[in-house]
């Protein structure tokens, strides 16, 4: 088996595909819509009517009570949305690789300057 199989998955991530963009379609929708304050200040107000307008889940609905980010990859998320919900946690995008790796944040940021100077 190669490195590079496209069958085999890589440990950390989520396939995103049609199947897991129809089920995350109405999260991704919101999550997108979270680029406009107005609905970063509604969401703010109330979270579960949010997310009821946007149809969500139960599943979804609870990864973003939890704040869980790989709850809402695993229920049809694109990072690229989620990312704009993990914005309103202020987290950024090293924030949610160190928690896609199990890793700590510092842990994380090494291992990328470690890659980054071909250490690794």
């Amino acid at each position: 088996m190669s490195q590079n199989d496209p069958s085999q998955p890589i440990p950390g991530t989520y396939l995103f595909n049609g199947q897991m963009a129809k089920k995350g379609y109405g999260l991704n929708k919101m999550c997108f819509s979270f680029n406009e304050q107005s609905a970063r200040d509604e969401f703010i107000r109330d979270p579960d009517a949010y997310c009821a307008k946007f149809g969500l889940n139960e599943k979804q609905i609870k990864a973003i009570h939890e704040r869980n980010i790989i709850g809402l990859l695993q229920e049809g998320g694109s990072i690229y949305y989620v990312a704009k919900f993990a914005g309103l946690l202020k987290l950024n995008m090293q924030d949610i690789g160190a928690i896609q790796s199990g890793q700590s944040l510092e842990a994380f940021k090494e291992m990328l300057e470690k890659r980054g100077s071909g250490e690794i």
